[in-house]
Formats: C-alpha cells, sequence, structure tokens
C-alpha cells in the first residue's frame, strides 16, 4: 500500500459506516418508490449506491470507463442482497485500493459515454469526485426518500432528526 492510498481507504471506510446505514433502512416495499416523477426509484438509487463500489474497482484498475448503451445497473430484489453486494464491492474496491502505487493516482483517468468523453482528470481526483463525493450525494438523496416515508434517517456526521447519537 502506497503512502496516499492509507488515506483514502480510511476516508471511503469512513463514508461507508453511513452508506451502509442508509442502505439498510431501505425496505423492500418502497424499492419502486420515487418523490417526484425525474427521480430514480428508491430501488434504483440504493443499487446506484452498490454500483459506484464497483466503479471505485473500475477507477484503479482500468484508465477509464465507457457507459455504453448495454451498461445497466444491476437490480436487487431485497435489502439483504443489496447489503451483501454493498459489502462484497466495498471489500474489493478496498482490496484494488491497496495495491494503487502513488504515482498511478496522478495518472489520467476518462470517464466516456458510448466512445464519447466526458471528462478526463488524475485518478485521485476521479476517485474523490465519481467515487467519494458521488456516493455521499445520492446517500443524502437516499435520506430524503427515508425522511418523506417517515422512516429513521441514520446520524451520519453527527445527529440526525432522528437519532441523537
Amino acid at each position: 500500500m502506497s503512502g496516499m492510498t492509507g488515506p483514502l481507504i480510511a476516508e471511503f471506510e469512513h463514508e461507508s459506516i453511513g452508506t451502509r446505514k442508509t442502505l439498510e433502512r431501505i425496505p423492500e416495499h418502497l424499492f419502486g418508490y420515487r418523490p417526484h416523477p425525474k427521480s430514480f426509484t428508491a430501488g434504483h438509487l440504493a443499487a446506484h449506491l452498490v454500483e459506484i463500489n464497483y466503479w471505485g474497482i473500475v477507477t484503479v484498475k482500468e484508465t477509464g470507463f465507457d457507459v455504453r448503451p448495454d451498461y445497466k445497473t444491476p437490480e436487487y430484489k431485497t435489502t439483504a442482497e443489496l447489503l451483501a453486494a454493498y459489502d462484497k464491492l466495498k471489500a474489493g474496491f478496498i482490496e484494488a485500493l491497496k495495491g494503487v502505487k502513488d504515482q498511478q493516482l496522478f495518472e489520467t483517468w476518462t470517464l466516456s459515454v458510448n466512445g464519447n468523453p466526458v471528462f478526463s482528470m488524475p485518478r485521485i481526483a476521479t476517485l474523490r469526485a465519481f467515487v467519494f463525493s458521488h456516493a455521499i450525494h445520492h446517500r443524502a438523496q437516499l435520506g430524503l426518500y427515508l425522511r418523506l416515508n417517515n422512516i429513521p434517517v441514520p446520524s451520519i456526521y453527527g445527529p440526525s432528526g432522528d437519532e441523537q447519537s
């Protein structure tokens, strides 16, 4: 493990605690719920949080990722299945990060959609924006879905309106 990956792993593991707590609270009967016609369903949003761990692995192991028209976000039928996939991909991402050398973190990584580049930036910036911040953003959306359905919102960075510790 290189000098820079230790702090990245620590940050990811810290954020993963809150993400998993949020995913645990999404009951299957809400998988089809969407607060607005333009919104993802809760099930799709939760599956997307799982898939972001896969994107972390790809960011570490590849020089880019091309989202082709046939790419599909995985679907899960149960919360248990969703959590098992989250845990497996989280472990895979951490394992992949352990093998990264500092110099690799500064190599260019490119996201494309059907062959058309969307962005290119250093791998470390991609990890921060495309993986870490992306997951935080969608976790917050799921927190709102919980609130709108009177499901207790977990504490993440401090107390929530439902959890004071």
